[in-house]
């Protein structure tokens, strides 16, 4: 395919495709679906080799959230029988964290519900950074903690977090119908914090929450944008008493035509398969090992993932390697942009420049890259709701039982 041929060279060059591009990915069949993971691999493996990281999510404070958004277990009015609890004590965090070190994370994600932090929650969230750091040598930490304000980067960075995570989840055009407590703009603003802070920005999305083709081309480009160094993609899992409790959109499919989008638009950057993949991808989740170069280790937030040792049979099976502690996740030219300060010219970093010429507006018919009429996809068949897939964590942090990893 003259299109597979096209991003595969601009994804070696770090070149922008265009948004046409970008849609006809998401519109070719699955007759076409292996040639579209193989050109995507090349991608992949120019910049990330056969390497996987792996990270660990420690939910430091879970459920009570008074934010609203639709897709969440933990929001505001959630029905979701999920683990409430409030702030883990560090030295809980850090034994929580240690497991997932253990099992061959090198990142640990440290996550709480809420809008955003206070001054007294950035303090404890220090504190437990620290612990871990102590712990656990050369072991990389993310916060994820909600919107900040203005110094709490710094603070954040400060105490050794070397990375924030806070995702766009969807396109600015329908972010009010997922979120009425927050803006689209408020999480760009938060994403721009932790760039200024010289912490490493991990910033994604979420899929099958309802949304077109157009909407998820249009946040993988404000992502390639706004230049994070991560970007998790995950998968809607559809929580019951949640209100997207009856979205069940993807297939696999699907899934993997979205990584593939992802891997070409941001060719360079850490890809992350995050949430829901074990819900959407199923059996096809080894395959996708081609696209990105980054998993969660054992389970998530609030729901169980498929066992440690199970990922890490998944990896070797596939012909892939765990990335080891002493190994940089990011090409040169992106490690090196980082450890000069984070936000210099960033947007020319390493994610290319993003001048690349796109064929028209995509409000009309979208084009191929030579002109032509992007394929159109058959109408998809509404996939069977998998509610046998979704697992409720009911282990690890804030239980007695002992965490997967």
């Amino acid at each position: 395919m003259d299109l597979l041929n096209t991003l595969v060279d601009k994804g070696l060059r770090r070149e922008l495709p265009s948004r046409e591009e970008a849609l006809a990915v998401l519109a070719t069949s699955d007759e076409e679906l292996l040639d579209v993971v193989a050109a995507a691999g090349k991608v992949r493996r120019q910049w990330f080799g056969r390497r996987v990281k792996l990270n660990y999510l420690v939910n430091l404070k879970s459920g009570l959230c008074p934010e609203d958004c639709s897709y969440c277990s933990q929001r505001l009015g959630s029905k979701a029988e999920i683990l409430k609890y409030t702030w883990l004590k560090p030295d809980e965090a850090s034994k929580a964290a240690a497991a997932g070190v253990a099992g061959g994370a090198k990142r640990v994600c440290l996550v709480a519900s809420g809008r955003g932090p206070t001054d007294r929650d950035v303090d404890r969230v220090s504190q437990t950074i620290e612990a871990i750091k102590e712990q656990n040598e050369g072991v990389e930490v993310c916060a994820c903690l909600g919107l900040l304000s203005d110094g709490q980067a710094e603070r954040l960075r400060a105490a050794g977090a070397d990375a924030y995570n806070h995702n766009l989840n969807t396109s600015e055009g329908t972010y009010g119908d997922i979120t009425t407590t927050h803006t689209y703009a408020d999480r760009v603003d938060t994403v721009q914090k932790a760039h200024g802070a010289g912490l490493s920005a991990c910033s994604g999305l979420i899929a099958g929450m309802g949304e077109s083709d157009e909407d998820l081309v249009d946040v993988v480009f404000a992502l390639r944008e706004l230049d994070p160094d991560s970007v998790p993609v995950n998968f809607l899992i559809p929580f019951e008493g949640t209100p997207l409790a009856k979205e069940w959109n993807l297939t696999p499919q699907r899934c993997l035509r979205i990584l593939a989008m992802v891997r070409f638009v941001c060719p360079d950057v850490e890809v992350r398969l995050a949430g829901g993949r074990e819900v959407h991808l199923r059996s096809m989740q080894p395959l996708a090992l081609n696209l990105v170069n980054s998993i969660f280790l054992g389970d998530y937030l609030t729901s169980e993932g498929q066992e440690g040792k199970a990922d890490l049979e998944m990896i070797a099976d596939a012909g892939f390697e765990v990335e080891g502690a002493g190994t940089t996740t990011l090409p040169e030219h992106r490690a090196d942009a980082l450890a000069a300060g984070g936000c210099g010219s960033h947007a020319q970093s390493g994610c290319g420049s993003h001048e690349g010429g796109a064929c028209g507006s995509h409000e009309g018919g979208a084009c191929g890259p030579c002109g032509e009429s992007a394929p159109v996809a058959a109408a998809a068949e509404v996939p069977e709701a998998r509610t046998d897939l979704v697992a409720v964590r009911r282990r690890g942090a804030g239980t007695d039982l002992a965490p997967n990893a």
